[in-house]
């Protein structure tokens, strides 16, 4: 189980979703030691009760120097970049990151007792899926993104048996929300999440939400996704620890809540909480799929889980309280 004897590594600990994951984990009491190179992760983010090493995944031989000294069994693979549209501009970019980052750190765990290795892969795998999709579904990645992330899900398969450790994906879906702590939540002004980006328009005289592409083949013609409350998220990374630990066995597994939304959907129940909302249409984006939505059955049925935040509106409620928070920084 994960406890004291545990010595976890996370890559990109001092982004969004790696710092809900450590606020969750030092609690278990085991060592954990966070490696970001800062450039999308933040200070602020890096929780005092963990070892910090500012590092860049690519450089094989640090990677391989903290695995050693800190004598890991598990690592928690979350660093790389994650939207969609910026991937299809900057391909070069996004595979040097994203493929080539998660290969340096696999070729660094050679011969030093890894145990563990549990990815953060994305739904956008999938492509594009009529009804919930399951971990059966053959993937079918659509963008740039979602080549890389299948990629390196193929990688870890590649030498997890070459290197004889365990390993779980998780395919994520739409990740929004604050910790309930309200010290970890998403950090800047430029990306493309929806939640963020109603957090941020909550706190203006005149909110604007863009939606891009109106003629998708769903209910209402906008893109419709899965989202879940990043600590959730978080609970499930320890939920996997556990069972690599107890079981070795790997294993692939979304990460989601079985309830697809559209963006208009979402964008009118923000318009309630800011009757002022003005709601922009514009072109589609390169590499957005209309929909996504999960099946966890999988996941659920192993773990006996049950989530703690399945609720839209406590995703976007969390986000505006960080948002408020983050104002008075």
């Amino acid at each position: 189980m994960t406890n004291k004897a545990n010595k976890i590594l996370i890559t990109g600990g001092a982004g969004y979703i790696g710092s809900s994951v450590v606020e969750r984990l030092v609690k278990t009491k085991c060592k954990v030691i966070i490696v970001d190179n800062l450039k999308r992760g933040n200070r602020k983010l890096i929780n005092k009760k963990t070892k910090f090493v500012k590092a860049d995944i690519n450089n094989t031989r640090a990677i391989r120097q903290i695995i050693l000294k800190n004598n890991i069994d598990t690592i928690v693979h979350l660093a790389g970049l994650a939207s969609v549209a910026e991937s299809q501009k900057f391909k070069k970019k996004y595979y040097f990151n994203n493929v080539k980052g998660t290969l340096s750190i696999l070729k660094a765990c050679k011969n030093l007792g890894v145990k563990n290795f549990i990815y953060s892969s994305s739904c956008s795998v999938y492509g594009n899926v009529k009804g919930k999709v399951s971990e059966k579904r053959k993937p079918n990645p659509k963008s740039f993104y979602a080549f890389t992330k299948y990629k390196s899900e193929n990688l870890i398969k590649k030498f997890s048996k070459k290197y004889q450790f365990n390993y779980i994906i998780l395919r994520y879906f739409n990740v929004g929300g604050a910790s309930s702590s309200v010290k970890i939540g998403e950090i800047g002004n430029k990306n493309d999440r929806l939640i963020k980006n109603l957090a941020i328009q909550y706190f203006k005289a005149k909110p604007k939400i863009n939606i891009h592409g109106t003629n998708y083949k769903t209910k209402d013609g906008t893109c419709v996704r899965d989202y879940i409350h990043v600590s959730d998220i978080a609970d499930i990374h320890i939920k996997c620890i556990d069972y690599l630990n107890k079981h070795f066995r790997s294993d692939t597994f979304n990460c989601g809540y079985e309830k697809g939304y559209s963006v208009l959907e979402i964008s009118k129940i923000f318009k309630k909480m800011k009757k002022n909302t003005i709601i922009n249409f514009k072109n589609r984006r390169p590499g957005d799929v209309g929909q996504v939505y999960a099946n966890s059955t999988k996941f659920k049925k192993i773990f006996k889980w049950k989530p703690k935040f399945n609720d839209i509106k406590k995703i976007i409620n969390s986000a505006i309280k960080w948002e408020k928070k983050l104002n008075h920084l």
